[in-house]
Formats: structure tokens, C-alpha cells, sequence
């Protein structure tokens, strides 16, 4: 067999080749944490777990070193995307993203370093991340492990957010919370950029997306999910969640890109949700002519900066 079979090819994402090799084509890189030149926010890595491996890279506004301390701020806890199997919390794209939205909305946030499928299928970056969300609850008493965030987070004001994949983990994240409970975490709302969901039956203007890209999501899907029963998997097509009802939060803000070949999923799970009997209130805001995370990508253009506005209210 030759070194350069391949079992799965998911480009411009990431290749398995027949003999293990997994090669990922972006999102590899990295950049450590630091204090932004600019804004002033202070960033730092934490371990949570040693087995299995999870970290997060904590990120403080400038103000918390200059606030009394008994004016904590709303907790953002970030969910990356990547398609569940590349990027990371300290690749620089989100390292980018997480310093000017902290500084822009001045929130205390936690961004997840879940494990990447296909080494570590799905369901272990929820399950990373629900590990993540119990270890922020332990400092709800100010007793935690980590000092940021027993001086400058209010955890009873914590938002979940995410991009895509990590939009997909917000939301799931969040349905876990509401059928759960988390003590010590009251979750005001939850933002979903792009979100990655899927299902069997078109939506809205899908039927027109080539038959080629509607595959390659779903196909993206069962090779990080390969245990799933495919696209309509609750998980995948909140539509299909009985306990959808049930979401732990009383607002969403869900943003989608009009040339997104997800667009459509975005507008759906607000439909669905208000038919699901959940209390809440759920809005949608459409970004003209730009693509799937345009926002990361040309961070600086009109759209990404009034989305980050809108999304920095949305914490306050």
C-alpha cells in the first residue's frame, strides 16, 4: 500500500490517508498568549485536564486590572470551530478574534481546547467541553483553581459562543446545561456564528447548493461523528430534538453569512426553537455578499466589525 493512499479526503480542511496519517491543512499554527500591544487584554493557557487533554486560553479587558473588585464582568466561554477536527484555542485566527471582541464587549473569556477528531471522534469535543464548563462552575464561590477567574467573572452572567463547529458546540452545550443544570452557572444567552447544523430534508434555499457541497457537510459530519446516526442526529439537526424546549438560557443571537452554504440551517434552528416551546427570545442578523466566518478572516471589513458591535451588546 502506498504512503499516499487516501481513506478521507475533506480538503482544504484535512486528509487521512490509508496507513493513519492524518494531515490537516490549516489550523495548525499557533501563537502563545500574551498582553495585546493595542487594547491591553492579558491572555493566559490553563490546564483543566491532564487525561484526557483539555486547556483553555483565558483572556481579562484591560479594565479588570484597574476596577474594584467587586465589579466582575460577564464570562463569555468560547467554543472554536474547524469542523470538529482542526484549529485550536491558540491558533492565531482566534487568538486575533477572542482579543478584540473581549476588549470590544469588556467580558472575561474562556476558550475551549476540546480534542480533535478523527484521533479523538466525536463525542469527545462535547464532552471536553462540558468538562470545561464544570471546571469554570467550580469558581462559583471564588475559591476556584484560577484566579481571573474568581476575581473578575460573574458567573451569574455567563454567555456561550461559538463559530461553526464551535457554534454547534454552543448550542448543545447550552441544551446539556438547560436539561442538566450547572451549578453555580446562570447562562444569559448564546451566540451562534455560522452555525454548523445539517439534516436530511433541504431548507429554505439548499436545494439550489450543489449536490457536491451537500455531501461534503454531511460527509464532514459522519468522518468526526462516526457513531452518529448521520444528518438528523439531534446533535447535528436541533430541529429534531425533542428536548430543544429545554435550551438553559433566555436569549440567542444567531448570525449568519448570505453566501454561507449554511445560511439557511441558521434561519431554521430560530424557527424551530420558537416552535419548541423555549421562552426565550432568539434573533438572527444576515451579513450581505460574505461567506462562511468571513469575520475571521477580514476581520477589519464593515460587516466583521458592526457583527462584533452587535455581539459585544449582545454580552451586556
Amino acid at each position: 500500500m502506498s504512503n499516499e493512499e487516501i481513506a478521507h479526503d475533506f480538503s482544504p480542511i484535512i486528509k487521512v490517508y490509508k496507513d493513519g496519517r492524518v494531515e490537516r491543512l490549516l489550523g495548525t499554527s499557533t501563537v502563545p498568549p500574551s498582553t495585546h500591544p493595542e487594547n491591553g487584554v492579558q491572555s493566559k493557557d490553563v490546564v483543566i485536564s491532564q487525561e484526557p487533554a483539555i486547556s483553555a486560553r483565558l483572556y481579562i479587558p484591560k479594565s479588570a486590572a484597574t476596577s474594584s473588585p467587586q465589579t466582575k464582568l460577564p464570562l463569555l466561554v468560547y467554543f472554536h470551530g474547524g469542523g470538529f477536527c482542526i484549529e485550536s484555542s491558540s491558533s492565531p485566527t482566534y487568538h486575533n478574534y477572542l482579543n478584540t471582541l473581549v476588549s470590544e464587549a469588556n467580558v472575561v473569556a474562556v476558550s475551549v481546547d476540546y480534542r480533535l477528531a478523527p484521533e479523538n471522534p466525536m463525542p469527545a469535543a462535547y464532552d471536553d467541553s462540558w468538562a470545561a464548563l464544570k471546571w469554570v462552575a467550580s469558581h462559583f464561590d471564588g475559591n476556584g483553581s484560577e484566579d481571573w477567574l474568581n476575581r473578575f467573572a460573574d458567573l451569574r452572567g455567563v454567555f456561550f459562543g461559538g463559530d461553526s463547529a464551535g457554534a454547534n458546540i454552543a448550542h448543545n452545550m447550552a441544551l446539556k446545561l438547560g436539561c442538566e443544570g450547572l451549578v453555580g452557572v446562570k447562562l444569559i444567552g448564546i451566540v451562534l456564528i455560522h452555525p454548523y447544523f445539517w439534516g436530511t430534508e433541504p431548507v429554505g434555499e439548499e436545494l439550489t447548493t450543489p449536490a457536491a457541497k451537500r455531501e461534503y457537510i454531511a460527509a464532514l459530519w459522519r468522518f468526526t461523528c462516526p457513531l452518529s446516526i448521520g444528518s438528523d442526529d439531534p446533535l447535528f439537526n436541533p430541529g429534531k430534538d425533542p428536548k430543544l424546549g429545554e435550551l438553559g438560557c433566555e436569549k440567542v443571537l444567531v448570525c449568519v453569512a448570505e453566501k454561507d452554504g449554511l445560511k439557511d440551517r441558521g434561519w431554521h434552528y430560530s424557527v424551530v426553537l420558537k416552535k419548541s416551546g423555549w421562552k426565550g427570545v432568539v434573533e438572527v442578523i444576515e451579513a450581505k455578499g460574505e461567506e462562511h466566518v468571513f469575520h475571521l478572516f477580514n476581520p477589519t471589513c464593515d460587516n466583521a466589525v458592526a457583527m462584533k458591535k452587535k455581539i459585544a451588546s449582545f454580552l451586556n
